[in-house]
């Protein structure tokens, strides 16, 4: 695969021999070559676990303490009186059965996480074949499914991310913009990384953290030393 012009000057700043100090690859990443965007800076986590297994799954939330750089949309399903505490929170999107047709036969998706609360998760269920392979489903685990929507929206906007396997055992997130510069991405990195050995699962076995490494949107893989 050919890369671009900025990828290759990027790639000569990298030692690929070496395992960097989180705080040393930001430094490297803040001197990459810029694109005309601000660059999302990746993480990328490999872990000694097997998905396959449920008791090893490693799923979980996390409000960065300096946000992600992205203002997320908010739908909210709910009625009543949790569907006006929707919109005072500030829910981008607020409804219920009405909106099942929407999505399902106009294919709408202006939002990025969906809040439920428990008694329209048979409502959003309908859903399931359409949301699922988004992401988009609401969960328990993640916080999404919840009487308490002023408190999901509240850490939504201000930078609570999602972290999960996927089928490889890696866990893929951003956690910043490349203009955040080092010291906040650093705190972010930090935070994540936390969350994420603290989520290890019992049945886990040997070396927990198999590699890290961190990249922006267009540049190469910088690699972590992550003990």
């Amino acid at each position: 695969m050919k890369r671009g012009k900025r990828y290759q000057e990027a790639s000569k700043l990298v030692d690929t021999t070496k395992l960097y100090e989180a705080k040393e690859a930001l430094e490297l990443i803040e001197k990459f070559p810029k694109a005309k965007f601000d660059e999302t800076v990746e993480l990328h986590v490999k872990l000694g676990v097997d998905s396959k297994h449920a008791d090893q799954q490693v799923r979980g939330t996390v409000v960065l303490p300096n946000g992600t750089g992205k203002t997320l949309r908010v739908l909210v399903f709910a009625k009543g009186d949790k569907a006006k505490e929707a919109e005072q929170a500030g829910a981008d999107y607020v409804g219920a059965e009405e909106l099942i047709p929407k999505i399902e036969k106009e294919n709408w998706f202006e939002y990025d996480v969906i809040v439920a609360t428990p008694d329209m998760m048979g409502v959003v269920g309908r859903l399931g074949k359409v949301l699922g392979p988004k992401g988009l489903m609401p969960n328990p685990k993640s916080g999404t499914v919840t009487m308490d929507v002023t408190k999901a929206i509240s850490e939504i906007k201000s930078g609570k991310v999602e972290y999960r396997l996927d089928k490889t055992n890696i866990i893929h997130l951003g956690f910043g913009k490349v203009s955040f510069g080092t010291e906040k991405l650093l705190e972010n990195y930090e935070t994540i990384i936390e969350a994420i050995i603290k989520a290890k699962p019992a049945a886990a076995k040997g070396q927990y953290i198999k590699s890290v490494a961190m990249t922006t949107t267009m540049g190469p893989s910088v690699y972590v030393n992550q003990k």
